[in-house]
């Protein structure tokens, strides 16, 4: 059953005759939805390429590994969505615990508001008085909380709501060791803290990103040098609180520290987001989890016993990390990605890949790589399970 125009469900047989008749966006989603039924079923093997995968399988586990470990935390999950992008991933995400849902972009959060999602962070910084004015509709709509490192932004954000400042809220972001958006110092969050309240908007609490200590591998040194950044954000919390402020929100984390962040004492939040789908360059860092992500590419040339091509470049994956390397096939390596193709070196000449056949390439770095899709299909046991939408700005 399908919901069309004012709430009318009609049976999937009726789509087919309904969009033929109606030229409208109505009609356009009646063709998509049949579009994507008509993949459900599916052998990998029959689906066109470049295609991307998800093992769901894998993912699964990633989901109910991190859920598992959130159950015993005072800190609570709100994971990041442009990790991935899909409504469906955001709700199985707050169906195993989390708390809502961390965001890049407003319209990340516009689409989750219209996605029935309210409890939103956007964890980063707007500026412009289009974003702004954008900001202050959508928090008519629901509560959702935006990361300010300036005392100029939260005036801004008051002059644009004379109205209704108190239905702002922001957290005050602070520099962990990044180097990227925050304030750089204690006083300053409180500064900033002060300016937020003195403006009428209401202070949610405050955040930080120790993004750079994400790649260091599992040990004391980064156990040592997490705790330490832990300690930068508590101690502006309690700055913040010396000035008569409350503090409820202490956002921080991610994949890479996510044990050792969220057991801090004071931490509320931990905002990983890469663990559900994972990606090979990533996964050394955060051993508790899998890579689930693929492309599904065809072999489109062979020059025997030197290289094969496949159809899958730089328009399908992103090698902004790195090469990616071909999954179960040890003796083939991508050599480079192209705009339209990957040369492969065959480096073992016993292996049999002929032009036609179809390989994966597993994905080295996946925020990247789902941004050049628009559909993900979900396989298990060699078929095609699901088939997600990847949202986008101009959907």
């Amino acid at each position: 059953m399908r919901s069309i125009g004012s709430g009318v469900r009609l049976p999937l047989r009726y789509l087919q005759a309904w969009e033929t008749s109606v030229g409208t966006t109505v009609g356009q989603a009646a063709r998509a939805e049949l579009a994507v039924r008509d993949f459900v079923g599916r052998k990998v093997w029959q689906l066109d390429t470049p295609a991307l995968l998800v093992d769901l399988d894998t993912m699964e586990q990633n989901l109910r590994t991190m859920a598992e470990f959130f159950q015993k935390q005072n800190a609570k999950l709100r994971p990041h969505f442009k990790n991935h992008r899909v409504i469906e991933f955001a709700h199985k995400q707050i169906d195993h615990g989390a708390v809502g849902i961390t965001c890049a972009r407003l319209w990340h959060a516009e689409k989750l508001v219209n996605a029935g999602i309210k409890n939103i962070l956007i964890a980063n910084e707007l500026a412009g008085e289009t974003q702004l004015r954008r900001f202050v509709e959508l928090s008519k709509e629901a509560p959702v909380v935006v990361a300010v490192d300036s005392a100029a932004l939260v005036r801004d954000m008051a002059r644009l709501a004379p109205n209704m400042p108190t239905q702002l809220n922001v957290v005050v972001d602070v520099d962990l060791g990044l180097k990227r958006c925050g304030v750089t110092s204690t006083e300053a969050a409180a500064s900033l803290a002060r300016t937020v309240v003195e403006s009428g908007i209401h202070l949610a609490g405050i955040m930080g990103y120790e993004g750079h200590l994400q790649p260091l591998p599992p040990g004391p040194e980064k156990d040592k040098s997490v705790r330490e950044a832990m300690q930068r954000l508590i101690h502006a919390k309690q700055k913040i609180e010396e000035a008569g402020i409350p503090v409820k929100i202490v956002s921080c984390g991610g994949t890479g520290d996510y044990n050792i962040a969220a057991i801090f004492p004071g931490i509320t939040e931990n905002q990983a987001g890469s663990y559900l789908l994972m990606d090979s360059w990533y996964a050394p860092f955060a051993p508790d989890f899998r890579p689930a992500l693929s492309v599904l590419a065809t072999v489109i040339s062979k020059t025997p016993s030197e290289r094969i091509v496949a159809d899958a470049g730089v328009k399908a994956l992103s090698g902004e990390r790195g090469l990616p390397a071909v999954k179960s096939f040890p003796g083939l390596k991508v050599k480079a990605l192209h705009a339209e193709h990957a040369p492969i070196d065959i480096i073992d000449s016993q292996i049999r890949v002929e032009v036609g056949d179809k390989i994966e390439i597993a994905v080295h770095y996946h925020d990247g790589t789902i941004h050049l899709h628009r559909k993900m299909y979900g396989i298990r046991s060699g078929q095609v399970e699901r088939v997600f939408e990847i949202e986008h700005d101009d959907d």
